[in-house]
């Protein structure tokens, strides 16, 4: 399977012939798939690595994570980028107009303004705290634009991806401002955690119902007293320490995880964390697997090649958006 950013596959789209490789209601690459994980009580830390400096778009700086060549996906879990930057050069040429089909973008943005138009008259502002979930479904052609000139640009977009019933979907979004996200006090400290999808620890996100059921929140610790997370024991989970160090796992099994680094997590019910001497903040996502063929070209995600081809054909022909 070959993957292709969102850039090159606006350059690709123009050949007569494209070479295709390797929501709603991935064969998948064996050296991509996360390893068979044993159940157990307490999730541990069965790897971990750091992400890889990149641009897209129209020249974003940014870190891949997943999507990278040591990890082309982890059902359901097809890429999460991190951006990061407060120097404008490396974020105000944007994503300009390109599409999408097959799966779901999460935007989570910690700090800043990003305006999402698509081609189907649909705007909306994602500023910082907040988070905007796309459903692609069958098709939609969106840009997401900095709105801003000056300052931190700082947040996530986690690409999921959707079963083979749900691919032809219509477009569905929600804008979700900081106000709108659900969030918990962890500590005197003020630790705290932030939900935006799934129902960790019984604090319940605000994202309507998935086909992947995921969960997806982030945690910001600002004192080295243990955390208990619950999530779906059967479920594909990672974390990503973007502030700080974090210690992962029970005591006998601890892992200590840096700042630019995912750590993939085995099985469980339950996820045990700790700052150790630092202000620290984590990503983390959990989601059930689809288990079903990813055949990926740029901004399409199908089951087939066949597929595929349908759907870049579908763009040249403007009607991917098209009910």
């Amino acid at each position: 399977m070959r993957t292709t950013t969102r850039r090159r596959f606006l350059i690709d789209s123009m050949l007569a012939t494209v070479a295709v490789a390797a929501g709603c209601r991935s064969g998948t690459e064996p050296a991509s798939q996360a390893p068979a994980y044993i159940p157990t009580s307490d999730r541990n830390v069965v790897r971990t690595l750091p992400g890889i400096p990149t641009t897209d778009g129209a020249g974003v700086r940014l870190t891949r994570v997943i999507g990278q060549p040591t990890l082309r996906n982890l059902d359901p879990f097809l890429m999460l980028d991190r951006f990061h930057s407060d120097d404008p050069n490396a974020y105000i040429a944007g994503f300009p107009s390109h599409p999408h089909r097959g799966f779901e973008t999460v935007t989570v943005m910690l700090d800043g303004y990003m305006r999402h138009r698509d081609s189907r008259g649909n705007s909306g502002l994602i500023r910082g705290g907040g988070s905007q979930w796309m459903t692609a479904g069958r098709g939609i052609i969106h840009s997401e634009m900095p709105e801003q000139e000056a300052g931190l640009m700082s947040g996530f977009q986690l690409w999921i991806n959707l079963p083979a019933k749900e691919k032809m979907c219509p477009a569905y979004y929600q804008d979700l401002g900081p106000e709108q996200l659900a969030e918990a006090k962890l500590s005197s400290a003020g630790s705290r955690m932030r939900v935006i999808a799934g129902r960790p620890n019984d604090l319940a996100g605000p994202v309507r119902e998935r086909p992947t059921q995921p969960t997806l929140l982030t945690l910001t610790l600002e004192d080295d007293q243990p955390f208990e997370l619950e999530l779906p024991d059967a479920h594909t989970a990672f974390a990503f320490v973007y502030t700080g160090e974090v210690d992962f796992g029970p005591e006998a099994k601890r892992k200590t995880v840096r700042a630019g680094n995912l750590a993939l997590l085995g099985s469980g019910k339950r996820l045990r964390l700790r700052a150790t001497n630092q202000r620290s903040a984590v990503l983390v996502a959990a989601a059930k697997p689809i288990g079903e063929p990813i055949v990926q070209h740029g901004p399409f995600v199908m089951n087939t090649e066949a597929e595929i081809h349908r759907a870049i054909q579908d763009y040249r022909n403007g009607v991917l958006d098209k009910a």
